[in-house]
């Protein structure tokens, strides 16, 4: 199995859907509580960075489908971010931490680790 160690990603707070028109090529973040169908998450890659974030995510992508996890790598606050649907979010990164990618979460003072 190929594996990208060193490739961090994290799941960004914001929730989106696809823009009218452009399902797979576009997204507009929406509110949590908007519990509408077809919400989706973002997982924006922290190392590798720039122009060489393109081809890892692209790789991460394929690492998806290949278990058959529907997910577009569209370009998000100038970055390359991989969506996928809500309900598919706990398969993604499972399959991801498997291919040897490290999930950066999020802590606080009640969850520090």
């Amino acid at each position: 199995m190929n594996t990208l160690q060193l490739s961090i990603i994290h799941r960004l707070p914001q929730c989106y859907r696809w823009r009218d028109g452009f399902a797979g090529a576009k997204v507009e973040p929406i509110p949590h509580n908007d519990d509408a169908e077809g919400r989706l998450v973002a997982l924006k890659l922290l190392s590798p960075d720039g122009d060489s974030a393109w081809p890892v995510m692209h790789k991460l992508s394929q690492a998806l489908s290949d278990i058959e996890v529907d997910c577009s790598v569209v370009e998000c606050e100038g970055e390359p971010c991989l969506f996928v649907n809500c309900q598919d979010e706990f398969a993604a990164t499972c399959r991801l931490k498997n291919f040897g990618v490290a999930i950066a979460e999020p802590f606080t003072s009640q969850n520090p680790f």
